[in-house]
């Protein structure tokens, strides 16, 4: 039987804000609450948001981040209800996804207390703060900060051996373990016809329309630019298609334009956020290729929610997000211009017995469940805190939180 252990998952972001880390921060902590012990999620304050989960969750207050909302800044100082609470609580690990406010509070907790700290790196931070940070030598800084953090925590996981290659690229030098991302998302080949109907009518298309999908943040570091350029010159050349962006975030408003630039409104259509899930599932079963040409994301968990539902996706060949997809097998590639993009796109819309095939292979190979990657974690943790649980000259009392980095 396994122990029984109090966990906490750390993160600068967690639902309603929606992204890759946010969802694996919650599938986490649901799995783990329901089988190893108390999964406590501990993030940034949202105004006006009510958590509605199964497991715990902490908030500290926050104030809004400039130029990437809606995320938020935590200073965890300033909130002493919420310090009080989380003194309170008897973590055995704690497992930062982020390097940042949350990151340096889950290491400080663990250090207080004698307890070991796992760190997940998820993300491409240089592209991050090449959009905000004012110059390449804070950038350079800043990056030096974040792999000081890795090299400082127990144990460093990634999602994939691309995301371990750009840590190292950063400079990092420890060891790392490779523990997969999952998803949530679920569908059993009898239900596909349902699911297809749904969707249809959830997008206003006819069976026979051709629908292409995209779903993620709608940042910039995506590849938008690439996307948006690619579908104008796949419509010029006679393709015939429904673009679906299912979604949010700062680039929205410049996307649009682009889209009535390009002449591309009556094919493009702009969905928001999808919150709920079995909408999402209805998206991703109804579409007939998901296009995903990132260069930013490491191990997006949108590629393997679609092979959840039987869809290939068209990625980037050599990206961290193509890991693992082999083309016109489980999924297609292209080369990083829209040229390129264009051209494979063309020679994959006319052609959905190639598609239907991918995307069965998709969902053979690059398909995995939550719950069957967090009985993985929960076997790591038992083995880590087995490790790492009783360091001398650590102290179990108060937890004195300085002023932390954003």
């Amino acid at each position: 039987m396994t122990a029984r252990l109090v966990t906490g998952q750390f993160n600068d972001s967690f639902v309603p804000i929606i992204d890759g880390v946010s969802l694996t921060v919650q599938n986490y902590a649901f799995w783990l609450n329901k089988s190893l012990g108390p999964a406590y999620v501990v993030a940034p304050s949202i105004p006006g948001h009510v958590d509605r989960f199964e497991f715990p969750v902490l908030r500290y207050f926050s104030v809004p981040f400039p130029k990437r909302r809606p995320y938020r800044v935590g200073i965890p100082p300033f909130d002493v209800a919420f310090l009080n609470q989380i003194r309170a609580i008897p973590f055995d690990l704690v497992h930062a996804h982020c390097p940042f406010v949350a990151g340096q509070l889950a290491l400080i907790i663990a250090r207080a207390r004698g307890i070991p700290i796992v760190a997940t790196f998820h993300t491409k931070y240089r592209e991050n703060l090449e959009t905000v940070a004012p110059s390449p030598r804070i950038i350079d800084y800043a990056v030096k900060v974040i792999v000081d953090y890795y090299q400082s925590v127990d144990v460093v996981w990634v999602p994939n051996e691309a995301t371990g290659r750009t840590l190292r690229e950063y400079g990092y030098t420890g060891e790392y373990d490779i523990v997969p991302n999952g998803t949530d998302i679920e569908v059993r080949p009898d239900e596909r016809g349902m699911l297809c109907e749904r969707g249809s009518e959830f997008l206003g298309v006819a069976p026979t329309d051709l629908v292409l999908l995209f779903v993620g943040q709608h940042v910039w570091e995506k590849n938008h630019g690439l996307l948006l350029s690619a579908l104008k010159m796949a419509r010029e050349r006679g393709a015939g298609f429904r673009m679906f962006f299912a979604g949010t975030g700062y680039a929205e408003p410049e996307m649009r334009q682009r889209v009535e630039q390009f002449g591309l409104k009556d094919c493009v259509t702009f969905l928001g956020i999808v919150y709920d899930r079995e909408h999402l599932k209805s998206l991703y079963t109804r579409a007939d290729l998901l296009l995903f040409p990132s260069l930013y994301d490491n191990a997006p968990l949108v590629v393997r929610e679609a092979a959840a539902c039987y869809l290939p996706a068209l990625l980037i060949e050599g990206s961290a997000a193509a890991e693992g997809v082999e083309d016109g097998w489980n999924g297609f590639l292209a080369p990083n211009s829209a040229e390129g993009y264009a051209e494979r796109l063309l020679s994959l819309v006319g052609n959905r017995g190639l598609l239907e095939q991918a995307g069965q292979r998709a969902h053979s190979t690059l398909y995995r469940t939550w719950r069957d990657v967090v009985a993985e974690v929960e076997q790591r943790y038992v083995e880590i805190v087995g490790r790492y649980g009783s360091k001398a000259g650590a102290t179990r009392g108060r937890i004195r939180l300085p002023v932390l980095r954003p």
